[in-house]
């Protein structure tokens, strides 16, 4: 129960931060309608949920959630002199593209289900979460980047050989044109 106040009063701290993008409009709807914004975006949340499982255009909302907040944080990241916040919009675009490339393959089956679009989106929160370790972080650190390591040589190798054969192919083409 403790844990279900705390998030309770993380979210509402949240959503009065004016450093935030959102304030402004959870503001204003809680002046319009008289109701904290803590249950507007408790609605918000819900709507949203219920509209990936039964609305029409469920693969378009998922997709502008996990895109947008995403390169508004990546842009403003761009802008500042920190290296920190660069680092961890870098990371979650390097698990985004992974999923993304995955979901491709994947997309036949998994597409069938009927919340598969609920827990995407939840999925795509969990990797941008506002938090010190969040699912971007953890997917890198324990999953992609041990991988990596292991593999770039390799990769390097494959890289260098693509570019060497596109140089090629380039100077083929132009030579044979004139």
């Amino acid at each position: 129960m403790a844990r279900i106040v705390a998030i309770k009063d993380t979210l509402e701290k949240a959503l009065k931060d004016e450093s935030k993008p959102w304030t402004k409009l959870f503001a204003l709807a809680e002046t319009k309608t008289g109701i904290d914004r803590f249950y507007v975006f408790l609605a918000a949340i819900g709507f949203i949920a219920l509209y990936l499982v039964f609305g029409i255009g469920q693969q378009l909302v998922c997709n502008i959630i996990g895109f947008f907040y995403p390169a508004y944080c990546s842009m403003k990241a761009l802008e500042t002199k920190a290296k920190d916040d660069d680092t961890k919009w870098l990371t979650y675009w390097v698990v985004f593209a992974l999923f993304t490339i995955v979901e491709f393959f994947a997309d036949f089956i998994v597409s069938w289900f009927p919340v598969y679009w609920l827990l995407k989106c939840l999925f795509y929160v969990w990797l941008m979460a506002p938090v010190d370790y969040n699912g971007s972080l953890v997917l890198y650190h324990r999953f992609i980047r041990p991988k990596f390591i292991k593999y770039q040589p390799d990769l390097e190798r494959f890289v260098a050989n693509a570019k060497d054969a596109a140089v090629r192919a380039a100077a083929d083409a132009l030579t044979k044109q004139d």
